[in-house]
């Protein structure tokens, strides 16, 4: 089979779990790309913190960021398809999380919003520490959220809940998905993904394989979460991460090894290679 695309999920994924890019799987991407395959990087993060590791994998790749609400070709301005989520559900979403006295951010394409610095909005606060001003992520402490985003035009395309009691976590979803226009999934443990109504990674990789006309059965895809799931579906050849959840290597055609061990790479190598 002669594949020309694969889309390949971030954190847990093409990151290891010292959050870099290995040199096996840069060259293995790279390798891919000189075959004429189109190497898409598909992620639940803020655009502007996946374009710091597509520029690292030295691709020239369009980003499906925020799950699929947000997808844009980082090397020039061409927003491809976005779908952010509404503002009476955006301050529903908020209500219902104060509420429930959770930690939540929120972001656009570029902005990161928080009210507290922990979890994530912490790291991402430790990671611009390090980084030339270009690559840092451009983070908003916001006091009162709610009067925010009432007061500010701004396209939320994804919020992020963190908790580590799992039972309140499970218990906000079950309350959060009683709403029917936004999607509720989980990328991680003890986390919580909310976008817009029928967002999904899949849905933004068939735009992208219709855009390039590429049939599903071309397609590789590569994740390890719940969030993945749906591209994975899509795709004619669905790999799960050898440190994926069971669901996902219970979906897909083959398991490779883990984001520790070279698993894209391997898996691109067995394939493509």
């Amino acid at each position: 089979m002669k594949y020309k695309l694969i889309a390949i999920d971030m954190d847990g994924t093409l990151l290891n779990n010292e959050e870099k890019v290995s040199e096996r799987n840069k060259e293995a991407i790279m390798e891919a790309t000189k075959k004429g395959v189109q190497v898409v990087v598909s992620t639940g993060r803020i655009f502007s913190s996946a374009t710091y590791f597509a520029k690292l994998i030295k691709v020239v790749t369009p980003i499906i960021a925020c799950n699929g609400a947000y997808v844009s070709e980082y090397h020039r301005d061409n927003i491809i398809l976005e779908n952010p989520i509404k503002n009476n559900d955006l301050k529903n979403i908020i209500d219902t999380l104060e509420k429930n006295n959770l930690y939540y951010h929120f972001y656009d394409n570029e902005n990161f919003y928080t009210k507290d610095l922990e979890y994530n909005s912490l790291k991402y606060y430790e990671w611009n520490k390090k980084q030339d001003e270009e690559n840092k992520i451009n983070i908003q402490i916001v006091e009162d959220p709610l009067s925010f985003v009432e007061k500010e035009n701004i396209k939320v395309y994804k919020i992020v809940v963190m908790d580590n009691d799992m039972e309140r976590i499970q218990n906000s979803r079950i309350e959060l998905s009683k709403n029917k226009e936004i999607e509720v999934v989980s990328s991680w443990h003890g986390s919580l993904d909310i976008m817009y109504k029928g967002v999904s990674k899949g849905k933004a990789l068939k735009q992208l394989c219709n855009l390039y006309d590429i049939s599903r059965e071309e397609v590789i895809a590569i994740g390890d979460n719940e969030n993945d799931l749906s591209m994975l579906e899509y795709a004619g050849t669905s790999v799960a991460m050898g440190n994926g959840i069971d669901i996902v290597k219970e979906y897909a055609t083959y398991v490779t090894d883990t984001n520790d061990n070279d698993g894209v790479a391997k898996i691109i190598e067995k394939l493509v290679l």
